[in-house]
C-alpha cells in the first residue's frame, strides 16, 4: 500500500493512493497515520479494504508528511562508500548515528527554507524507514520484520553549521524544513529488498545524485539491529540511511544552495519530491 496525508500544515487526513494512482480518503477508517497504525494487524487490515469503494479524492492536495507523531528522527552518515570518499572521511567501520530534530519534518513538496546565515545549504536523497513495532536487541535476522514500510527523503543539511564548529551534525542537519517526508509510506510488503533501489536527485533540472541502495556499506537490516542496541526503536520512529555521492560539499568546486534553487528527487517506487529552495524568513 501507498498510504498517505493530504491536506494543509496541521489539518492532513490520512489516506491511500489506489492501483490506477487516484487518492482516497481513509478519515472513515482511521483517525490518522501515527505511531498506533504502523501496527502490522492495522496494516493488514487496510490492505483488505475495497478501495474502489473509499472516497475519492479530487483536485491535487498538498502532501504532508506521511507519518504524524514521529518520536525520534536517526539519520546514518556517510553509509556510501562513495559519498564517503567524495567527503574526504573514512570509511565508516560501523554505522555513524545522529539525529535530526523531529521540528525539521515537512510535507515531500513544501518550500526548503534556509536558516538566517546559511552559507553552504546541501541535499541528500536518503531511504527513509519507518518503525512498525518496538525493536530492542533485535538480530539482523529478525530486524526487518519490525519495519512498517519506507519513505522517500531528502536528508537537507547545512554544512557550515556540521563542519565549522567541530564536527556537530546535528546542528547541521536539523533547521526548521531540512527533512521532507514523503510522498507516500510504501507497506514493506511491496518492498522486498530496500537494498536494490535506484535513486536521484536533480537540482534545477542537472542531475546531481545516481545510485541504488545496493551500493550501502550497512543494509536496512544491520542498522535497525545495531540501532536497536542503543536505544528503543517504537512504531514510528524513522531513521534515514544514507546518501549516494553527488551532494554540493563533494564537487569541485563546491556548489551550495540558494533562493530560487529546486531540488527534485526520487527513490524507485517510493514516488518523488520537488522542493524550492527559499530565503529565511520569521514564520
Amino acid at each position: 500500500m501507498k498510504l498517505v496525508r493530504y491536506g494543509q500544515p496541521g489539518k492532513e487526513k490520512p489516506g491511500l493512493i489506489d492501483s490506477s494512482g487516484k487518492l482516497r480518503d481513509l478519515s472513515a477508517v482511521l483517525p490518522d497515520l501515527g505511531p498506533a497504525q504502523m501496527d502490522e494487524k492495522v496494516l493488514a487490515r487496510l490492505a483488505k479494504l475495497k478501495t474502489d469503494q473509499l472516497p475519492l479524492v479530487r483536485g491535487k492536495p498538498r502532501m504532508g508528511c506521511p507519518v504524524a507523531g514521529i518520536g525520534k528522527f536517526i539519520a546514518i552518515g556517510l553509509n556510501y562508500s562513495d559519498h564517503a570518499k567524495e567527503a574526504g572521511m573514512p570509511i565508516p567501520k560501523e554505522p555513524i548515528v545522529f539525529s535530526k530534530a523531529v521540528s525539521c519534518i515537512q510535507g515531500p513538496d513544501d518550500d526548503v527554507m534556509l536558516p538566517k546565515g546559511s552559507l553552504k545549504g546541501d541535499w541528500e536523497v536518503e531511504l527513509g524507514v519507518v518503525i512498525g513495532k518496538q525493536a530492542r536487541y533485535v538480530t539482523q535476522k529478525a530486524a526487518l520484520e519490525h519495519v512498517a514500510g519506507y519513505v522517500l527523503s531528502n536528508d537537507v543539511s547545512e554544512r557550515e553549521y556540521q563542519f565549522a564548529a567541530g564536527n556537530q551534525w546535528d546542528k547541521g542537519k536539523g533547521c526548521d524544513t531540512f527533512g521532507p517526508l514523503g510522498p507516500w509510506l510504501v507497506t514493506r510488503d511491496e518492498v522486498p529488498n530496500p537494498q536494490k533501489l535506484g535513486m536521484w536527485l536533480d537540482l534545477n533540472g542537472e542531475r546531481m545524485q545516481t545510485g541504488n541502495t545496493k551500493t550501502m556499506i550497512f543494509s536496512v537490516a544491520k542498522i535497525v539491529s545495531h540501532l536497536s542496541e542503543y536505544m528503543t526503536l517504537m512504531p514510528g520512529d524513522v531513521i534515514v540511511t544514507g546518501t549516494p555521492p553527488g551532494v554540493g560539499l563533494g564537487m569541485l568546486p563546491r556548489r551550495f544552495l540558494k533562493a530560487g534553487d529546486v531540488m527534485t528527487l526520487g527513490i524507485e517506487g517510493l514516488g518523488t519530491q520537488t522542493q524550492r529552495v527559499v530565503a529565511f524568513r520569521r514564520r
